[in-house]
């Protein structure tokens, strides 16, 4: 029988520069999956971890560990190569939700486990809850065969897949640890790699509105996680992705998912389509469904203009008890009482678009979590958002704020014009796809 390691000693060690063991390792995850570590016992470790990091050993070890932390799927009896995709997050990011329909009407077939929100950045199941009655809660037998009948589902965690994860991500949030790498890689890897999949695809975000400021941090956590997967024996790729304005023009719950529709209707933002073509092509490489990038893009968009994604999608929300409606009727929708326009101040160009000035307005509305306990209210969000680069003359709308009421809606309102900055000149958007990491 091996001795207690106690939570003091090895919130000490980490807190003094040491590396843990993996028996050290096994006891800080077990012992929350365990309740035996209180919150602020695995809140001090979280930072210590934050401000100390992780070797690669440590942080392969830590998510290998909250992997096995409850049942690793098996999808062995689902044919085709299972691929998912994952993002490290960011303002206006939708992806997921017309990626996993539309990759699955090609042929692949995609397990997807997804996240509530964390800090600034939305969560995909918080969106998907905002379809009425749709279910993200689905136990693992449900999930395994809707995955073999219609080729995709979309859900959280069940309560048998790293149970670690769950109040580790609650409290990450709440504990302003989010950027961690090693952290961030675990809470990734070990879900993605216990939901089941054979190949990942994962859109690791740099700029203002991702976790990652800059290109090189990013680059580092790309590196980092693509290791995982491959020392775990499954093809894995990342693309950096640039996040200096929000993805797409809405910011929120509802309307999100009403933007992923009009996408899969072949009426979405071109920023957010390639994104989203970018990361399916490599989906389908991986799946082997195409032969080289150029079959890949031709499929995905195929899927779209032929209806077939949207189709996919429909089948989705039925099998996962939504109501289908939504999809021709957006006032089937929960709906914010209050509309504002935010109107441009001046003539010229859009030269920048603040994402977090765009994020942190949208949260204060109610769209995202300021604490574990908050709810999320899928109503309220911004809609219209101008791009960088757009023409605007003086009284133009630069974007409309749906919100729950009047409280705090003034310094809201003057929060998100403030995240639009108008100049004489065109300036080109950022670039959105900088590298693949393989």
């Amino acid at each position: 029988m091996q001795p207690r390691v106690f939570p003091q000693t090895i919130i000490a060690r980490k807190r003094d520069g040491h590396v843990l063991t993996p028996d050290e390792i096994a006891a800080f995850v077990h012992g929350v999956v365990r309740d035996e570590w209180t919150d602020y016992q695995t809140a001090a470790l979280l930072m210590a971890i934050f401000l100390r990091g992780m070797t690669a050993e440590e942080t392969s070890c830590l998510t290998v560990t909250m992997m096995h932390s409850g049942v690793v799927a098996d999808l062995a009896g689902v044919p085709g190569v299972k691929v998912d995709k994952h993002s490290t997050g960011g303002v206006g990011d939708k992806v997921s939700l017309v990626l996993a329909p539309l990759v699955a009407a090609c042929g692949a077939p995609v397990p997807m486990m997804s996240g509530r929100g964390l800090g600034h950045s939305g969560g995909t199941l918080d969106k998907l809850e905002s379809i009425p009655g749709f279910r993200v809660d689905l136990p693992f037998d449900v999930y395994a065969a809707q995955l073999g009948r219609i080729g995709v589902a979309m859900i959280g965690q069940t309560a048998e897949l790293v149970p670690a994860d769950r109040k580790l991500y609650a409290l990450r949030d709440a504990t302003a640890t989010v950027e961690s790498i090693p952290l961030i890689c675990a809470s990734i890897m070990s879900k993605k790699l216990a939901e089941g999949i054979d190949a990942l695809v994962l859109d690791v975000k740099f700029g203002r509105g991702a976790f990652m400021k800059d290109t090189a941090r990013a680059r580092e956590l790309a590196a980092a996680m693509v290791g995982i997967g491959r020392a775990m024996g499954k093809p894995t790729r990342a693309l950096l992705t640039s996040m200096d304005q929000p993805l797409g023009c809405a910011v929120g719950n509802t309307v999100e998912v009403v933007e992923s529709i009009e996408a899969l209707k072949g009426r979405g933002p071109a920023d957010l389509m390639e994104v989203t073509y970018a990361l399916g092509v490599h989906m389908l490489l991986l799946a082997r469904i195409a032969s080289h990038p150029a079959d890949a893009r031709r499929r995905l968009e195929t899927a779209v203009a032929s209806g077939a994604a949207l189709a996919k999608f429909r089948e989705l929300v039925a099998a996962q008890g939504g109501d289908v409606g939504v999809i021709d009727d957006y006032s089937r929708f929960p709906q914010a009482p209050v509309v504002r326009e935010v109107i441009a101040p001046a003539t010229g160009y859009i030269v920048d678009v603040d994402p977090l000035g765009i994020a942190q307005p949208a949260l204060l509305l109610g769209a995202g979590r300021i604490n574990v306990a908050a709810t999320v209210d899928h109503a309220v969000g911004i809609t219209g958002l101008m791009k960088i680069g757009a023409p605007v003359r003086a009284g133009d709308r630069l974007c409309t704020v749906h919100a729950r009421d009047d409280s705090d809606l003034p310094g809201i309102l003057q929060q998100v014009s403030a995240a639009f900055k108008i100049g004489p000149a065109r300036v080109a958007p950022p670039r959105l796809i900088d590298e693949l990491v393989e």
